[in-house]
């Protein structure tokens, strides 16, 4: 089994390159991604808004809107079949079967006029070969999954009459009805209270675990990061620029981008503790600087981190950097906390 694993990733993106062609300018959204997903595995994309997370993971099935966006190289290996180079009609057999998608927000996928036990039914029926009793059968079992409390009457309820927490539980109803192996979880507990929030993180862990699926979950949060995922991969100007296991990165990583968005958590017990921001701003993906492109908000830079491609490379342990000078295990920024003492 585990073998099994480790030889066939559900998913196997590699050099993925999308662009926005905008005017004269080609805006480099996802520059070179490397990404893996085993079966019943979590993996979480982190980074800032704008810095290509979601559309790295619309480029996956191909949701990214076309024009201005264009796929311009790379390999999306699906059970090892790439779905780059896949016909619509294949994506679409794919799409919201093999492969689903749980979204930010729930009122801007579920349709308001049609009743949410109506919609499983037809995501349902769309894929398999059921009539409609034992189709809507299967969606009262998997509202119940999803713990909605009365299930067979909110079957009949539409979108607006449910709470932000029970519109996202429809949704992953929905996105479990055909049994994917591959989850895609765009920021889904963003709009949600800090309880509901919670309730819905260990909801998606249990069922993933469970049913021995793979998640690619996408967040800016490293409190997120540390209930769900199993490995992490952090996003900047549009490429990987660290990845490795939750434990490390959380404790010791070695980009200092990655250590100044942990800074960024505020940690529980601690009200006197500095919270810290990143200073300054992405560059522009369309004029990208030579070498590092953190470099000029990095307090570690040095006159070669302007220079040439750097390229992702393993650093220690599982972790893999995109860095000249990465930190060392527990090593604090100038100026900032052990990281060592500033977590629990």
């Amino acid at each position: 089994m585990a073998s099994d694993r480790n030889d066939n990733p559900v998913l196997a993106v590699r050099g993925l390159e999308t662009d926005f062609h905008i005017g004269r300018s080609v805006y480099h959204a996802s520059n070179g991604v490397d990404l893996t997903i085993r079966r019943g595995e979590c993996l979480c994309l982190v980074g800032e808004s704008g810095s290509g997370k979601s559309v790295t993971a619309m480029s996956v099935m191909g949701l990214v809107p076309s024009p201005p966006g264009v796929i311009a190289g790379g390999r999306i290996g699906f059970k090892g079949e790439d779905l780059a180079d896949a016909p619509d009609r294949r994506i679409r057999e794919l799409r919201g079967g093999a492969v689903s998608h749980v979204f930010q927000d729930p009122l801007a996928t579920l349709h308001p006029l049609f009743a949410v036990g109506d919609q499983i039914v037809e995501a349902i029926r769309a894929h398999q070969p059921l009539g409609k009793r034992a189709a809507e059968a299967k969606a009262r079992d998997l509202l119940d999954l999803v713990r909605i409390p009365n299930a067979a009457q909110r079957m009949k309820a539409l979108p607006h009459e449910l709470s932000g927490g029970l519109r996202q539980r429809v949704s992953i109803a929905m996105a479990l009805a055909n049994d994917p192996e591959l989850i895609i979880a765009d920021e889904p507990t963003t709009a949600l209270d800090v309880t509901v929030q919670a309730e819905v993180l260990r909801l998606l862990d249990t069922l993933r675990r469970e049913r021995d699926t793979a998640v690619l979950f996408i967040t800016h949060d490293f409190g997120v990061v540390s209930e769900i995922a199993d490995r992490v991969a952090v996003m900047y100007a549009g490429r990987i620029v660290e990845t490795g296991e939750t434990a490390e990165i959380l404790t010791r990583p070695a980009h200092p981008y990655t250590r100044m968005l942990i800074d960024c958590v505020p940690v529980m017990g601690e009200p006197e503790r500095r919270l810290d921001a990143v200073p300054g701003r992405p560059p522009a993906v369309n004029r990208l600087p030579p070498g590092c492109a953190f470099a000029d908000r990095c307090p570690r830079v040095q006159p070669d981190c302007r220079e040439g491609e750097i390229p992702l490379e393993t650093k220690r342990g599982s972790l893999e950097a995109r860095c000249l000078h990465p930190l060392g295990p527990g090593e604090a920024l100038a100026g900032g906390a052990d990281p060592l003492e500033a977590r629990p």
